[in-house]
């Protein structure tokens, strides 16, 4: 069975004649007569009677026509979407660890396109999304960061996705904070400076693995811990809790505000500062396509430290 064989099938109910089907398939009477038949015989029904006044549907070939113009229509709307002269949008899509500077980026690079034409999407997700996301191919790039805490852990399952992360730059860890808090103001904040105020993280699911999480020191035991799962929402509680959490400090004020403060974290003997490795993971042995290079070109320069 051919898609052909049921276009001429389709054609030839519509119209109730072989003559007037075969004009409007431009096709000679014999050939199309003979595609039915071929069909009859590899299906082991009849499809149509014949008469001198045409062609009707028999029991079977009625019960067959609807089966028949859900597949062609799917055929065809296949072809009106990924066809030469197809509607379908190009798709680009981007997961990430919850980092401003990324949304940065992505706007930047998409003023660059006109977004009548593409499809792009960009997910602000949980640490295991973003590996499983460009993984499964649902996002080309995904943005995290590696350090001496997470990286065997992290490595592991980049390695088992089938993806290679690339390295973009280097940063030590700050204590992102509201600008009114009382350690706005400090030169740096050590851990035990922190102890009366909320740490705010990220959540990772229930099941979820301390090398997930986008937190320095987050096994640490915190006296205090609010978990959100949104950017905005974690601004606000800086805000209105005096909470705070620990990052690589790269803030862009242009979408996040001024009202915030990145002070340098000091560490100490039990509270290391680990250096974060920011970068990006795509699928191995592939090419990015032209929307991923200029995002990663963005990326750079919001990241030039």
């Amino acid at each position: 069975m051919t898609l052909t064989q049921l276009k001429y099938i389709i054609t030839i109910a519509r119209t109730g004649s072989i003559n007037k089907a075969a004009e409007q398939l431009y096709i000679s009477q014999p050939s199309l007569t003979g595609a039915v038949q071929e069909l009859e015989k590899e299906l082991g029904i009849t499809l149509f009677q014949r008469s001198s006044r045409g062609v009707t549907l028999t029991g079977e070939g009625a019960d067959f026509l609807p089966y028949a113009r859900q597949l062609f229509g799917q055929y065809e709307s296949i072809l009106e979407r990924y066809g030469k002269d197809g509607s379908r949008k190009k798709k680009f899509g981007v997961s990430t660890q919850h980092y401003s500077f990324a949304v940065k980026a992505f706007v930047e690079m998409a003023k660059k396109f006109d977004m009548s034409k593409y499809e792009f999407a960009l997910r602000e997700t949980r640490t295991a999304e973003v590996i499983r996301d460009v993984g499964t191919l649902r996002s080309e790039i995904g943005v995290l960061y590696l350090c001496d805490f997470n990286r065997k852990g992290l490595e592991r399952m980049i390695r088992l996705s089938g993806l290679v992360f690339h390295h973009l730059a280097d940063c030590r860890a700050y204590v992102y904070l509201w600008k009114g808090h009382p350690l706005a103001g400090e030169p740096y904040v050590c851990f035990e400076q922190l102890a009366d105020y909320p740490c705010l993280m990220f959540e990772q699911g229930d099941d979820s693995s301390f090398y997930l999480a986008e937190e320095i020191l987050s096994d640490k035991e915190y006296p205090q811990v609010i978990r959100t799962n949104d950017r905005a929402t974690m601004l606000n509680l800086m805000k209105g809790l005096n909470g705070y959490t620990l990052c690589s400090g790269i803030i862009c004020e242009e979408l996040n505000g001024n009202e915030f403060a990145a002070v340098p974290f000091q560490d100490d003997e039990e509270n290391r500062n680990s250096v974060m490795e920011i970068g990006y993971v795509v699928r191995e042995n592939t090419f990015l396509s032209e929307m991923g290079e200029l995002y990663v070109r963005e990326l750079e320069r919001c990241l030039e430290l």
